[in-house]
């Protein structure tokens, strides 16, 4: 009770600050509204009639360029709104510690954008004032986004926060298109596996006889021993796409610690089950044997791409070999089957992939437009401008109308990967982007005939009840953020000991017991009532 009581007069603190410091040019709030709007175009471009500025926080990934003011998208779009954009870019790899300091001390920007802003911190930020509530700003000034909610209902339903707020706008994929949200394939080196005179892999058995066969042959001709059989940044792909031949992850990658019990359809802690360590142990095997890259644990994403440009990959999990990597030999797998007959396709990621990809501040100055300038993105004008740019200057329209970039960027004369081409006009490279996505103008690496081709072979076994995000109280989100993030932490920690043989499967009960003691009774108690309330929204 005197949390709750600290907890409101906390936030009337920080409103009636707001308010002050809104005031201090010596207008009322109610005359800075007017002036707001008189700047603003209900429709149609400019957003504004006087230009504003706005400094975003933004996330970057290791395929976009250093400076997105001076791309393409950036330019065009300035000149069209009248808003000029700061992107404060912050790396992917440091972005949440960076993105927690800026939210707990409060040096902040207008807009956190591509940010992967989480659940937890919309609910509990949201509660401070610090993320507007954007209900009524969507419902008057984002046509586009409320008609997409409207088509969608999941949408909503997993945009609103327990106290009835929306607090962000998100990445959300077409739900047909099955290769988006795949994202990364299980990729494999058609080249060799045609040299090695193997079937291509359905099952654990078969890839991992692949691997081995990769391992022991000089499949290159460079007369080393330098081929790697699997590599990527991290274990946590090979993880997720293993794991359904061992029939879990059942309701997508947005819920990777929790699924249900066939049968019963009661939820389960994944983690601690019999099956996770079988698991765990056959992707062990594979370290243990040479099978992974002995540096998976510490790659970044220029360096896996290097090695893919080389030619020394077997196998990999990358959105597509073709535009990262330069390599066009490469064939996605679909769903392995398993020791026990179990064959299901769990790397599918939820159609509303990152929630937290787009929050206003308090410290915006100018809400209206900027959610006008955010909707855009939701339209299927705004769409083609972000993911394929200026008609003749980055693609090209065929006889039967359909879209495709420039032979610049397809095939770049100075040599550069699609990807590295791309970066130089857009920023969308790396995902997290808040947007709409469709296959109609979305011609990255997840719409590429060998990305839609892994779609076809794995939709018969794909995840098919996909869970959108819960969203939690703000009390759970407190136990989630503490408990919770313990448990998780200590999951991953010890995935990658029991993978790397620097913990010993005999310390499975230990590690069982180790969460139980943590609190994973109460973490599933917290997960079923968030559960609970999304069947009933």
């Amino acid at each position: 009770m005197l949390f709750k009581k600290w907890g409101s007069l906390t936030l009337s603190i920080v409103i009636t600050a707001g308010l002050l410091a809104g005031c201090s040019s010596g207008e009322t709030p109610a005359e800075q509204g007017q002036d707001r709007q008189a700047n603003l175009n209900a429709t149609g471009m400019p957003v504004v009639k006087e230009p504003i500025e706005l400094d975003f926080f933004t996330g970057k990934s290791t395929t976009n360029g250093s400076k997105f003011e001076e791309t393409l998208i950036w330019k065009t779009y300035s000149e069209m709104s009248n808003v000029k954009v700061n992107f404060n870019l912050v790396p992917f790899e440091t972005l949440t510690e960076k993105r927690n300091l800026a939210l707990a001390g409060g040096d902040y920007p207008d807009v956190f954008y591509s940010a992967r802003v989480t659940s937890d911190e919309l609910t509990r930020y949201g509660a401070q004032g610090v993320f507007l509530p954007l209900n009524d700003l969507i419902d008057e000034y984002a046509p586009n986004f409320k008609r997409l909610m409207e088509q969608y209902p999941d949408i909503r339903k997993g945009l609103t926060m327990p106290d009835g707020n929306i607090y962000s706008m998100p990445s959300f994929y077409d739900p047909a298109l099955l290769s988006m949200l795949i994202g990364a394939p299980l990729w494999i080196n058609e080249d060799w596996l045609k040299q090695l005179n193997m079937e291509e892999p359905d099952s654990t058995e078969s890839f991992y006889e692949y691997l081995k066969a990769v391992k022991t042959t000089d499949l290159n001709g460079n007369g080393k021993n330098d081929e790697i059989p699997f590599s990527a940044t991290g274990i946590t792909g090979i993880i997720d796409h293993v794991k359904g031949a061992w029939g879990l992850g059942n309701r997508g990658l947005g819920h990777k610690l929790v699924d249900v019990e066939p049968g019963t359809g009661e939820l389960r802690f994944t983690k601690t089950l019999p099956q996770y360590k079988e698991v765990l142990q056959y992707v062990n095997k594979l370290h243990q044997e040479g099978l992974l890259d002995p540096e998976i644990f510490t790659l970044d994403g220029g360096a896996l791409n290097a090695k893919g440009q080389a030619g020394t990959l077997g196998a990999t999990t990358v959105p597509n070999p073709e535009t990262v990597m330069g390599q066009k030999n490469f064939i996605g797998l679909g769903a392995l089957k398993g020791p026990d007959g179990e064959q299901l396709y769990s790397h599918v990621k939820v159609p509303m992939v990152h929630v937290g990809a787009f929050a206003i501040t308090d410290k915006n100055e100018n809400p209206e437009a900027t959610i006008r300038w955010m909707d855009h993105f939701y339209s299927d004008e705004g769409a083609l401008l972000y993911f394929m740019g200026k008609e003749g200057e980055t693609y090209e329209k065929d006889a039967d109308g359909n879209l495709k970039y420039t032979q610049d960027i397809t095939a770049n004369p100075d040599g550069l990967t699609q990807d590295q081409a791309l970066a130089q006009y857009f920023t969308w490279l790396g995902g997290s982007y808040p947007g709409l996505v469709k296959e109609d103008y979305f011609k990255g690496s997840e719409t590429l005939p060998s990305s839609l081709e892994a779609a076809e072979k794995a939709k018969d076994h794909a995840v098919e009840d996909i869970w959108y995000n819960f969203n939690f109280t703000q009390e759970e989100s407190e136990f989630m953020s503490s408990v919770g993030k313990d448990i998780q932490d200590y999951v991953t920690e010890m995935e990658a000991k029991f993978v790397n043989g620097s913990a010993s499967f005999d310390q499975w009960e230990e590690y069982v017991s180790t969460l139980n003691k943590m609190g994973l009774e109460e973490y599933m108690k917290v997960y079923q009532a968030a559960y609970d309330r999304y069947k009933t929204e």
